[in-house]
């Protein structure tokens, strides 16, 4: 008798063996990461916050040059000047809105409308904006000018002193440049440090009524700045400059170096940042 069974009993199949049910998500190429990458920084910097760089030392004693600043798209509303390479999309600003005096704004210098400056706002429509001997005045009063201990910055790649009266040098053999400096404080109780630094022409200016859509603008290193006191012509002043050609608000420093740093000496990236600059707001 053949015990050998007919047939082999066959055994159920193993859940490893089962067929994938579940489909893998298809990956972006690269081409379309990159586009969507590109769409996001562009709505980014348009709309929210956009890095500055400052490349002078007209609003000395707040900025330096060798600054990096963030500015905030959104306090004055949105125009062109708003998006990447001034592109001509928006006909009129959308959800405009006046600045303050006292406030650092960034915006297209006239007349050619073409390059970032930064300056203080010091008038807006309606005031009356005059120097008389080095004082500020709006709408005839005298805004108070206090004196305070001179603003000492270091010589350095990014910074000279204007001239040899304000230059010195130190005890420990530092070159540093020694600049008069005084506290104004507008109507409004809005403060912040300027410099003076002597007798100049630009100390006594003829009265000028900002016009409605204008503002009056200058730098806190009041000597020393190309501003609403001068004419706008290309590589001068900037005359009163439209609110349509602001770009942002000033709002807090990301980055600050006096230059030393060289691309090949990655330590000196480190001794050139100014630390203590980092992170302040306006």
């Amino acid at each position: 008798m053949n015990d050998t069974p007919d047939a082999t009993p066959q055994s159920s199949p193993s859940p490893a063996a089962e067929p994938a049910v579940k489909k893998e998500k298809k990956e972006d190429s690269f081409p379309v990461f990159l586009i969507k990458l590109v769409l996001v920084v562009a709505i980014f910097r348009s709309f929210i916050f956009s890095p500055f760089n400052i490349p002078s030392e007209s609003m000395l004693p707040r900025l330096e040059n060798g600054d990096y600043l963030l500015a905030a798209k959104w306090p004055y509303g949105y125009s062109s000047y708003s998006l990447p390479f001034s592109a001509p999309i928006l006909p009129k600003r959308y959800f405009a809105s006046q600045p303050e005096r006292g406030d650092v704004v960034i915006f297209k210098a006239p007349p050619g409308n073409d390059i970032d400056y930064i300056k203080r706002v010091i008038g807006v429509p309606g005031d009356t904006v005059q120097m008389i001997g080095g004082v500020l005045h709006l709408n005839g009063k005298a805004v108070p000018k206090v004196k305070q201990p001179d603003f000492v910055i270091p010589v350095s790649p990014n910074t000279d002193c204007l001239s040899a009266e304000f230059a010195v040098t130190e005890a420990d053999g530092r070159q540093t440049c020694h600049y008069p400096q005084f506290r104004e404080t507008l109507p409004s109780g809005k403060s912040y440090n300027v410099l003076d630094l002597g007798q100049r022409s630009v100390d006594d200016t003829v009265p000028v009524l900002v016009p409605e859509g204008q503002l009056f603008l200058m730098g806190d290193n009041r000597d020393n700045s190309m501003d609403s006191r001068f004419p706008a012509m290309e590589g001068g002043g900037i005359g009163l400059v439209p609110q349509d050609n602001l770009v942002g608000r000033a709002t807090v420093m990301m980055w600050s170096t006096d230059g030393s740093a060289n691309w090949f000496l990655p330590w000196t990236w480190f001794s050139a940042a100014r630390w203590d600059r980092i992170g302040g707001t306006f």
